[in-house]
This record gives C-alpha cells, sequence and structure tokens, in this order.
C-alpha cells in the first residue's frame, strides 16, 4: 500500500457513500427519472475518461445514419456556453466542446447538440429536427434523470472497471454495479494481438448476465504522411496507446503533454512553438486539433500540425454488433414509448 493511499481510500469510501445515496434516491423515485418518445442509445464509463467514447460514437453514426435520421447529445464539456446548443457552421470547441466539435467537423450533416440537462436536451432534439429517429447519447451513463433505452458501457482493455477503484482511490466516478444496467459491455483499447484465450478470461472475470452481450474493440489509426521527427502535443487522459503506436512508426518521438481537455493559451502555444525546433513536424489527436483552432497559430507551427485520425475496429465481431444496435433502434420504433 502506498502512503498516499492512507489517505485517497477513506475518501474513496466518503465518495461511494454519496454516490450510493444519490441511486438510491433515483431507485426509490424520490428523484425523477423520465423515458422519451425515441430511441436513445448511451454510450459511457465507469471512469474518468480514456475508454475511447468518441470513435465509438462515430462508428455507431456510420452504422445508424445509413438507416436512419441520427442525432447525438453531448454534455459539451468545459464548454464556454450553458444549456441547450445545437452546432452550426459558426460553433467551435469553446462553444460546444472538443468531443462534440470534432463529431460536428466529422459529420457535417449530423445534427449534434450539447445540453448538461439530457431530458431537456433529447426534447429540444425532437421539436427542432424533423423526423428524429434515434440519439446517441455521449457519456450520460451516470445521468440518471434520463432513461435511455439501450446502454453501452466501455471498459479498457487494460483497466477493466473490475481491477479499479472509486475516486480518489482509484479512477472509477460510479460504482461497479451499476455496470449491470448495461446491454452491451465493450472492451476497448483491446491489443492486435488479442487471442481467444484472452477474451474468456476477460469474460469469466466481468461475469456479465445472460443478456448483457460483450465486445471486443481495437484502436485502428489513420496514415500520418509527414515524415522525420515528430512532436506529439496531446491534452488526453490516457497517451500511453497513442504513443506505443507513434513511437512504433517514429522510435524518437517525443511527448509534450498537457491535461485532459486543456485550454490552448497564448503562452502554451510559445511553449510548444520553442519545443518543436528541434522536430520535423508537431502531430496531435482530433480532439486537441479542435482546441487549437482556438488560438493564433503562428504559420510556420500550423503548417506542421498534423492530425491522426482515430476508428475502432470490432474485426469478426462487427455483425454481431453492427445486429445488436440495428435491432433495438429498429424494435423501440416500433414500441414508441411516450414521455412520462
Amino acid at each position: 500500500m502506498r502512503p498516499l493511499d492512507l489517505l485517497t481510500i477513506p475518501l474513496s469510501w466518503c465518495y461511494a457513500l454519496g454516490v450510493g445515496v444519490r441511486h438510491l434516491l433515483y431507485d426509490e423515485h424520490i428523484l425523477p427519472s423520465h423515458t422519451v418518445s425515441v430511441p436513445t442509445i448511451c454510450v459511457g464509463n465507469l471512469a474518468v475518461g480514456g475508454t475511447g467514447k468518441t470513435p465509438h460514437v462515430e462508428y455507431l453514426l456510420r452504422l445508424l445514419s445509413k438507416h436512419y435520421r441520427v442525432a447525438v447529445l453531448s454534455r459539451g464539456y468545459k464548454r464556454k456556453t450553458h444549456g441547450f446548443v445545437l452546432a452550426d457552421v459558426a460553433s467551435t470547441a469553446a462553444t460546444i466542446g472538443d468531443e462534440a466539435m470534432q463529431i460536428h467537423s466529422k459529420f457535417p450533416d449530423i445534427p449534434v447538440a450539447v445540453c448538461e440537462d439530457r431530458v431537456r436536451g433529447v426534447r429540444r432534439l425532437q421539436k427542432q429536427i424533423e423526423g428524429l429517429q434515434v440519439v446517441l447519447l455521449d457519456d450520460a451513463y451516470q445521468h440518471r434523470a434520463i432513461r435511455c433505452g439501450y446502454y453501452i458501457l466501455l471498459t479498457p482493455c487494460d483497466q477493466l472497471y473490475i481491477d479499479d477503484h472509486l475516486l480518489p482511490w482509484g479512477r472509477l466516478r460510479d460504482l461497479r454495479v451499476q455496470s449491470q444496467k448495461a446491454n452491451m459491455v465493450i472492451v476497448t483499447k483491446c491489443p492486435d494481438d488479442m487471442q481467444p484465450i484472452d477474451q474468456r478470461v476477460i469474460s469469466n472475470r466481468l461475469g456479465l448476465a445472460t443478456f448483457q452481450q460483450l465486445f471486443f474493440s481495437h484502436i485502428r489509426y489513420g496514415k500520418i504522411t509527414a515524415q522525420g521527427r515528430p512532436l506529439v502535443v496531446t491534452g488526453i487522459a490516457q497517451n500511453a496507446y497513442l504513443m506505443k503506436h507513434i513511437r512504433s512508426l517514429y522510435p524518437d518521438a517525443e511527448l509534450m503533454e498537457f491535461s485532459d481537455h486543456h485550454t490552448f493559451t497564448a503562452a502554451d502555444i510559445r511553449r510548444i512553438e520553442e519545443r518543436a525546433k528541434g522536430f520535423d513536424f508537431v502531430l496531435t489527436t482530433e480532439k486537441d486539433y479542435q482546441r487549437f483552432l482556438l488560438t493564433s497559430l503562428p504559420e510556420h507551427l500550423g503548417s506542421r500540425l498534423q492530425t491522426i485520425p482515430i476508428e475502432i475496429d470490432l474485426r469478426d465481431q462487427q455483425p454481431d454488433f453492427d445486429r445488436a444496435i440495428l435491432t433495438y433502434v429498429r424494435e423501440a420504433l416500433r414500441k414508441n414509448f411516450p414521455i412520462l
């Protein structure tokens, strides 16, 4: 046990008590929870980031937009606005948050909105988006005020929620028992050499209920066209998987790390500019790039700035995954639940 654990473990117990009481208030209907008359799919996790929610939401958008009128609703973390905001051509990471802005920039024809109150947000989307058939809720797993129709829980392969602890001792922001409400669990960031026996071991350890489906996703990075030595600049929750991939291509790459969702300042840009002098180009994530756009980048730095695209790969499980999602939406549309 680390000396710091003597402080964090009791604080974690206090956190567990607070979270448990909150869930109890919802379970006993003391606090209200609502359903809506449009199919809703929640993509979330029990931890505080780094599970790969955004690329999974993007995969769902590619799948669902072929068949249905779909919209995305996010909280809009660290945005400078409040209330319901529907993304448009003037939107930036400051107005809707970096994750929502990344999705909006890649899917400009799909409605993307942010709202702290998910119930209000879905209702506004229903009023404003004609023919809306399904809403994806990005990071609403802990938002008990809305009862989603389908829950997808993400957990990284190298830090399963069953091996983690509540804040501040660990990285969990919710109780492990809340995994039981998930219709589907996806183990994310799986190594390329994962074998069926490895999947069975994880499956046995998670001990999911019979109604819960288990999938394993892999990260697929896009091509980097630049040559030479890169300086990698990130402000994301977990860098290890990304840097492992980059250093497989550029062994001498170096990392300049900022906190998750960091807002780059003029002083940060000067530091990056100075550090980048010894490198051939600067590499960043798609999410970080949206926050770079909020700054006044010097031309010689902006011209050397490249992003690394990211997608998920479900491999031979893809047909079963697609079938599960499309079946839920099709059946939910038939039921057409009323607003309560």
